[in-house]
């Protein structure tokens, strides 16, 4: 049987011309694809339209890959592939299979043998560790901290340690609406010393970076809002 190949693709991390963020090469690939496994089905029809499939989005394929899909479901997407149909996974922003439920499609590929072909675009992570000033030999990214405060601020305090432990950025995501409350539980209980970057709404307009000590932070706080954001801190 011959197995059609699973395109990784970015998508831009906020509203815009994907052209701005996306090389040629990758919007270029779009068109000679008819199928697709997406996080979310609006969003997916919203950036393939924006990508210059404007017209077409009706000829087009969609399957969702979410945190509510089964395992069954998931194990059913590799008949997408038995056609020799190549398949393209989109992710709602940014990397797909990265802080993604989309790894699970990958990693059913890998144990299928179809190959996978990741393709170049924006990441927030590694957009803000560049930006911040922080380590970039060595980091970790923790991806989403407990949303209870009392488990927040403890999991902000082994993070805190291993940090200093290791001189380790530690990079975290948080879901837009608990940016502020976590950004108020890091100046609650983080050392004064602690460099803490917050890098906000990427790429975009109106794109926010600053990386101070915690002290700094709390002489100017600033409200981050409901935006994409990524905190990374370094002890």
């Amino acid at each position: 049987m011959t197995y059609g190949k699973l395109y990784l693709i970015p998508t831009p991390l906020g509203e815009g011309n994907p052209a701005d963020v996306l090389p040629a090469s990758v919007i270029g690939l779009l068109p000679g694809l008819s199928r697709f496994v997406v996080e979310e089905v609006r969003t997916a029809r919203r950036f393939l339209s924006a990508a210059g499939l404007k017209g077409h989005i009706g000829q087009l394929e969609f399957h969702e890959l979410n945190e509510h899909t089964s395992p069954a479901d998931i194990e059913a997407l590799l008949s997408l592939f038995q056609d020799g149909t190549d398949v393209g996974l989109l992710s709602e922003a940014g990397l797909p299979a990265v802080a993604d439920p989309g790894a699970q499609l990958v990693a059913l590929c890998h144990r299928e043998g179809i190959e996978v072909i990741p393709l170049v675009g924006p990441s927030s992570l590694m957009l803000a560790l560049m930006a911040s000033g922080l380590n970039g030999q060595s980091f970790a990214f923790a991806g989403y901290i407990p949303a209870k405060t009392d488990e927040r601020r403890s999991a902000l305090k082994a993070l805190e340690k291993r940090s200093a432990a290791a001189r380790e950025t530690q990079i975290m995501i948080e879901t837009p609406y608990r940016n502020d409350s976590l950004f108020a539980d890091m100046l609650q209980c983080l050392s004064d010393r602690v460099r803490l970057c917050i890098a906000a709404n990427l790429t975009c307009p109106d794109a926010f970076i600053r990386t101070r000590s915690i002290a700094q932070w709390k002489k100017h706080p600033v409200t981050i809002g409901k935006r994409p954001c990524v905190f990374l801190i370094l002890a």
